[in-house]
C-alpha cells in the first residue's frame, strides 16, 4: 500500500502541530524556565510546543496508518490575504483607538474573508462578539485596555 504523504490528511495536520510546536519551544528556550511550583515565562511554551509536538506525532501516525486525502483542495486567496491583515489591524487598532474599534475591525476582516459576507449577519455577530468579549475580557478578567481610546 502507497500513502501519498502530499495529499494525507492527518499526516500534513500532524506536521502543522510539530511545526508550531518546535517553534514555540525554539522561540521559547533562552526564556527561564523554572519548575513546576515556580513557573519561569518559559515553563508555559516549552511544555506546551512540547505537546504539540508529541499531538503531531500521533497525527503524524494516523495518518500513515489510515490515510485520508484531503478534501476540497482549492485555496481562497481572500482569506489567505484578510485573516493575517485582520490580526495585524486588531493589534494596531487596540492600541491607537481601544478595544471596541479593534473587535468590530477584526470580525468584520474576517467575515468578508469567507465566500458568504451577509451584513445583516455580521453585524449581528460584531455585536454578540464585541459584548461577550468585553464583558469576559474587560470586565470579567479585568484587562486594562481602553474601550474606546480617550475615554
Amino acid at each position: 500500500m502507497k500513502v501519498d504523504l502530499r495529499s494525507n490528511r492527518d499526516f500534513l495536520s500532524g506536521l502543522m502541530f510539530i511545526l508550531v510546536g518546535t517553534a514555540a519551544i525554539f522561540i521559547a528556550r533562552d526564556y527561564p524556565f523554572g519548575s513546576t511550583l515556580r513557573m519561569g515565562p518559559g515553563y508555559f511554551p516549552i511544555v506546551l510546543g512540547g505537546i504539540l509536538v508529541l499531538f503531531g506525532i500521533y497525527i503524524m501516525a494516523q495518518g500513515v496508518l489510515k490515510p485520508e486525502k484531503v478534501k476540497g483542495s482549492s485555496w481562497s486567496l481572500r482569506a489567505l490575504v484578510l485573516l493575517p491583515v485582520s490580526a495585524v489591524v486588531f493589534g494596531v487598532l487596540i492600541e491607537s483607538a481601544g478595544f471596541i474599534p479593534a473587535l468590530v475591525a477584526l470580525t468584520f476582516l474576517s467575515a468578508a474573508a469567507g465566500r458568504e459576507f451577509r451584513l445583516v449577519e455580521v453585524l449581528l455577530l460584531t455585536l454578540v462578539l464585541t459584548a461577550g468579549s468585553v464583558g469576559l475580557f474587560i470586565y470579567g478578567l479585568e484587562l486594562p485596555y481602553p474601550l474606546l481610546k480617550g475615554l
